[in-house]
């Protein structure tokens, strides 16, 4: 009996999304590795993490492929883009990372409406919130850097920098848990 519940059409842009998380991990840890041979202990700190949380979710899809039944296909991974030219390069690098990510999970949600297909559908909405929380972080750090003095920053702007990222939480606030209380 076949157990398959994904469509072909579905089964081929999860493998595919599967692949885009393990490029997303080699992404920041290709670029951990070059903040950190420039110094910037903390911020290699954090995108190691990153690296990290990004191979998490590839097995989060991978997982759910085999629990639908369907078939993993596990693919070469492209090589990362060329290190950064500058930590605000790094920052705005990361950003657009996360904005073509969420554009690749918002395509598998598109796919599950028009399939009728409620249980990817639902599964995909971790990662909708997921992204919401990625590109929030991104766009802090473009805040920090432009605080700084963005691609003019140097000296103890970027040290701060790199010292608040050794520490910083990997994630931010949902949207969903604010009140007047707590903003």
């Amino acid at each position: 009996m076949n157990t398959n519940r994904l469509s072909g059409k579905m089964a081929e842009a999860l493998n595919q999304q599967m692949t885009k998380e393990a490029h997303a991990s080699q992404i920041y840890l290709s670029y951990a590795a070059w903040a950190d041979s420039e110094g910037y202990e903390g911020v290699a700190n954090f995108l190691f993490r990153h690296a990290q949380e990004e191979r998490n979710h590839m097995m989060k899809v991978l997982e759910y492929i085999l629990q639908r039944g369907a078939k993993v296909e596990v693919t070469a991974i492209p090589a990362p883009p060329p290190n950064p030219a500058s930590l605000n390069d790094c920052f705005e690098k990361v950003l657009s990372h996360e904005i073509d990510n969420t554009n690749a999970v918002y395509r598998l949600v598109n796919i599950a409406h028009e399939e009728k297909d409620w249980a990817t559908f639902n599964f995909m909405q971790w990662f909708v919130k997921e992204q919401v929380e990625e590109e929030t972080l991104a766009m802090k750090l473009m805040s920090k850097m432009k605080i700084a003095g963005g691609e003019k920053a140097h000296g103890d702007a970027l040290y701060m920098i790199d010292k608040d990222l050794s520490t910083a939480p990997d994630g931010v606030k949902s949207a969903e848990e604010a009140t007047a209380d707590k903003p």
